[in-house]
């Protein structure tokens, strides 16, 4: 885990974020995939039923586990103890990652999550990580310059608020509990799950707002 608190105060041009680019270890992963096959090791109906497991997540699951954590504090309590056994405890497959870490943000304290080395990432409670996820550019500038990746993605925050940078890892994933929003008290449990968007949860984005009364 690392934290990083660095304001964005220089001007100069940088790679977006959402440049989509192919991560680089893709072509070398293809070619492992077809080497293992090849020798036997593991079958290609495995790695399909595998990848069909993965692109049939979605953040929904995440977000039913925030929008309880937002109406429930003994709940959220368990969550942010252990993330693993609160997905379990609501009926839902945190995956194969062996530990996952809930943090939550407060007014004083704000988490954004990136993997350094790869796109570690929960993705039995978010589904696929997005491709700006996996980009070189969000993987270094999120550590060098958080404040000013946040500004990018359009969340601006106070001078005074800590920014924790979260290095997700093959062994710790995170799932980031974003503040509630203002306006949604009396909204049901579903309704609140659906102001909660993937961005939110990987801490690079706020929850939708409520929709107008009337």
């Amino acid at each position: 885990m690392s934290e990083h608190d660095h304001d964005h105060g220089h001007d100069h041009p940088h790679a977006p974020i959402t440049n989509g680019d192919e991560p680089a270890a893709a072509p070398r992963v293809r070619a492992l995939e077809e080497l293992l096959v090849e020798k036997g090791v593991i079958a290609r109906e495995d790695v399909r039923a595998r990848i069909d497991w993965l692109v049939s997540r979605s953040p929904g699951d995440g977000a039913r586990l925030v929008a309880r954590a937002w109406v429930d504090p003994a709940f959220k309590a368990r969550l942010l103890e252990d993330a693993r056994a609160a997905a379990l405890e609501l009926g839902l497959d945190p995956g194969p990652s062996p530990v996952v870490v809930g943090v939550e943000n407060t007014a004083d304290v704000h988490h954004m999550v990136v993997c350094t080395l790869c796109s570690c990432y929960p993705r039995a409670l978010l589904g696929p990580p997005p491709d700006w996820y996996k980009s070189l550019p969000y993987r270094s500038r999120a550590v060098s310059d958080p404040r000013g990746v946040l500004s990018e993605f359009g969340v601006e925050l106070d001078d005074d608020v800590e920014v924790r940078v979260l290095d997700s890892t093959a062994d710790i994933r995170y799932l980031v509990i974003p503040r509630r929003p203002d306006g949604s008290d009396g909204m049901t449990e579903e309704e609140l799950a659906s102001l909660v968007t993937r961005d939110s949860m990987i801490g690079v984005a706020e929850p939708a707002a409520p929709a107008p009364v009337g």
